[in-house]
């Protein structure tokens, strides 16, 4: 039997969907993805990018026994399921599923980063991650996700 590892994983929605607004959308995208031992607040925050639309954002703690890139196909399986249209970057989306990170450290192919390479510097990531893995260690970083997300919400002085 394969053994069982935790990923950390991102949601995001600024588009409603057939589960309703943003939240709800990222809720039952929860549902569909299964194994989750623990899961943050979704917390709104502005987009990036030329969207207008603020996003609900969570992140989960999710147990499986898949591989990092069989673990990807299946969360691009769900976003196409719930009306996810590859288009414009950054842009309005009914879901949005990635994976942050994964207990046995990193993975690298062309198609999947673990960790996300953008982590480091995306709030809208680690806050809700914060709330649930405060303590799990950046494996290239070498900082936790408290000490990366200290660093974003800090305030840096004006030149």
């Amino acid at each position: 039997m394969a053994t069982k590892t935790v990923y950390a994983i991102g949601l995001g929605s600024n588009r409603r969907g057939r589960h309703g607004g943003p939240a709800d959308e990222v809720r039952a995208a929860l549902a569909a993805i299964g194994g989750v031992v623990a899961v943050s607040p979704v917390i709104v925050t502005p987009p990036l990018g030329p969207s207008i639309r603020r996003f609900a954002n969570a992140a989960a703690l999710i147990e499986s026994t898949e591989t990092p890139p069989q673990l990807l196909a299946r969360l691009k399986r769900i976003e196409a399921a719930f009306g996810r249209r590859r288009g414009r970057r950054w842009g309005a989306r009914v879901i949005d599923l990635d994976i942050l990170l994964w207990s046995e450290g990193r993975w690298r192919t062309r198609h999947l980063v673990v960790p996300h390479d953008a982590l480091a510097e995306r709030a809208f990531a680690l806050q809700p991650l914060r709330r649930i893995a405060p303590d799990w260690r950046h494996p290239l970083r070498g900082r936790t996700v408290r000490q990366l997300a200290a660093r974003i919400d800090r305030r840096r002085p004006r030149a």
